[in-house]
């Protein structure tokens, strides 16, 4: 049977054979890099913070666990970095991290460099990678390996990070005061990833061998096809793209261990080409039970697209302000290839994924149970009046609304998408129906939440103040309510005061 060198000249139907003789990783690889890990770490224990006092403080090595494509078992053939994270004991905050860390990482550049010789490998080009923030120390060390002289070069990336999973059992989520403290931390988006690196392993372990291997094949399209062609250019990171296809592989087959190859590489050439339509997170480790990391998730999800959250890590968009132009030309020139063709030259079928997870909406009408339905979030908002028209038997003007986090009430206006108010997590929404001539009103109380009203513009402030009681407000004789800075009086209406359909009152209690 014919082999194939090229990914665009590969049948579809050959492309797992072509993922298992180019880019899984063979034997005698995975051998040499397990020794190199090994031997690394012994360095580290042994060699470098083998002196319990350090930096005025006791330096332990807590744990080096496996980060990267090798930690997350997606490593390519000859082809992948070998990331080694190292949890020390100086480190007792996210903090204490940023504080540290270069001096950590300047101590293991002068050790490595003195005791090279006791890895019994040859190590060459080390360097330090530089943070964002101008002054700051390095962030990581790095150097390559010549495990033997027949094999290429390994490179590993040493990354210091502070401990802050602690010893999590193994389907445990962490606390989400983890996650509170990184909020609070106001680094950079990802800053402290390295820390959160065990929660991205148990992400992917489980992942079944055929999906580790479809992303091996995205990942090896990216390396040949779009970085080798566009040297210099701010692409976003494989890690990313390693995001999308899981996506699409749980979306497309519902997690299903055994599917097409071939149609899960189109489904995410074809999601590549509508990145602007991408929003994706997960909530396997975080979610929106915390008030704080809730609002600070539901913001992140209204910044501008394409946005793939990383599951370890919230404040990690991992493709925000990168050239996903560039990766959508050339996954348009990807699926004219024969890669994307069946033997009878027809063009392969991807799966039918959009760019979004479908939103849970609970519907709230008082006076009714709450409904709930899911919409796709680029779908009108009038489809959604239209099903929930057509399933409760409404014939009046259906009003919809939201409370957004800071307790403005928002119209959800018939020719806008859940999307265009960035809403891509579970909503609560309120109905009202309304019959001509009346209009809807909001009425802010003293906690900031607005509730919705029908009335009729000729009704007094007496009639309102009467329903807010009967809604479970405030009793009619303690309520003070106020337009634009005016107390409003109970024997005027209110169209004497211009109060116009969706205008806002405010109460208080008086």
């Amino acid at each position: 049977m014919a082999t194939y060198s090229d990914l665009y000249q590969t049948p579809a139907q050959r492309l797992d054979a072509f993922v298992a003789q180019k880019l899984q990783p063979d034997v005698e690889w995975k051998k040499e890099i397990k020794d190199v890990v090994k031997r690394v770490e012994e360095f580290l224990r042994e060699r470098c913070f083998h002196t319990p006092i350090f930096l005025d403080r006791e330096v332990k090595v807590k744990r080096v666990v496996k980060g990267g494509s090798f930690g997350k078992g997606t490593a390519l053939n000859h082809g992948s970095d070998v990331d080694l994270v190292i949890f020390l004991s100086c480190f007792s905050s996210f903090q204490e991290q940023m504080k540290l860390r270069g001096d950590i990482i300047t101590h293991m550049e002068e050790r490595l460099t003195r005791c090279q010789k006791s890895l019994a490998f040859d190590v060459q080009s080390i360097t330090t990678a530089r943070t964002w923030r101008r002054g700051a120390g390095p962030r990581s060390l790095s150097f390559y390996i010549q495990a033997r002289r027949s094999s290429k070069r390994i490179k590993v990336n040493v990354l210091p990070a502070f401990d802050a999973m602690g010893n999590l059992a193994r389907n445990e989520k962490p606390s989400p005061e983890v996650y509170e403290n990184l909020i609070k931390s106001r680094s950079k988006p990802g800053e402290f990833s390295s820390s959160l690196s065990e929660l991205q392993r148990k992400f992917f372990k489980h992942l079944p061998v055929k999906v580790k291997n479809l992303l091996r094949l995205v990942k090896h399209w990216y390396i040949k096809k779009v970085k080798a062609k566009c040297p210099g250019v701010f692409l976003p990171p494989k890690y990313a793209l390693e995001l999308l296809t899981i996506y699409a592989w749980e979306m497309g087959t519902q997690r299903a261990e055994y599917f097409r190859t071939e149609e899960g590489f189109i489904t995410v050439m074809m999601l590549l080409q509508d990145y602007e339509n991408i929003c994706i997170y997960w909530t396997t480790n975080y979610n929106f039970g915390n008030a704080i990391v809730r609002d600070f998730v539901k913001n992140k999800l209204k910044k501008n697209r394409p946005i793939i959250l990383d599951p370890a890590d919230p404040t990690n968009n991992v493709g925000e302000g990168r050239r996903w132009d560039v990766l959508a030309q050339e996954a348009a020139h990807c699926l004219k290839q024969d890669c994307c063709y069946d033997e009878n030259d027809e063009e392969i079928q991807s799966w039918d994924v959009q760019g979004a997870r479908n939103v849970k909406v609970i519907l709230r009408q008082s006076g009714w149970k709450d409904w709930t339905l899911w919409m796709n979030p680029y779908d009108l908002i009038r489809r959604m009046k239209a099903k929930i028209r057509q399933e409760l038997k409404l014939t009046g003007q259906l009003r919809l609304s939201f409370q957004d986090p800071s307790g403005e009430r928002q119209l959800l206006r018939g020719r806008d998408t859940l999307a265009q108010y960035g809403i891509f997590y579970q909503i609560v929404v309120y109905l009202l129906e309304t019959f001509w001539p009346e209009i809807q009103i909001f009425v802010k109380g003293p906690n900031n939440h607005s509730k919705i009203y029908a009335v009729d513009p000729d009704d007094y402030i007496q009639d309102l103040k009467e329903k807010i009681e009967e809604a479970g407000g405030f009793p009619v004789e303690s309520q003070l309510l106020e337009f634009q800075g005016q107390r409003l009086s109970d024997y005027k209406t209110l169209r004497n005061y211009g109060i116009q359909d969706s205008d806002t009152i405010v109460m208080s209690n008086c």
